[in-house]
């Protein structure tokens, strides 16, 4: 049973970065897909960015050229970088990902992590 585990959330003010960390809980999972999704109390869970096992990536307009996806193939571990955070940034942000076919930011994916909470003031 794969299980994704994210860290590396926590406290920033507006401006500031923080990385997130995504390891899945075998090994050799190699999905074709990993992600990013966020959510907001009482809003739809928004798609951040995705990676294909090829190095493809796709980012959401409100990110792009703040937000650096990335994965480390020797430790399976899938990175969100996040520089200069607003307060709209604020979420809980969620790593997925979808062993066969598409990468799309839409929240279709098979495995899901419980989150990690991210806030900006």
């Amino acid at each position: 049973h794969v299980q994704l585990v994210e860290s590396g959330g926590g406290a920033v003010q507006a401006g500031g970065s923080l990385t997130l960390s995504c390891e899945a809980s075998v090994y050799t999972f190699r999905p074709y897909c990993m992600g990013w999704f966020r959510r907001v109390p009482g809003k739809e869970r928004e798609g951040v960015a995705s990676m294909s096992s090829d190095g493809r990536t796709t980012y959401a307009e409100s990110v792009k050229g703040r937000f650096t996806i990335s994965h480390d193939k020797a430790k399976n571990t899938l990175f969100l970088q996040m520089n200069s955070l607003k307060p709209e940034d604020t979420a809980m942000y969620y790593c997925v990902a979808e062993r066969y076919g598409g990468c799309k930011l839409v929240a279709d994916y098979t495995y899901w992590g419980q989150g990690t909470q991210v806030t900006v003031s």
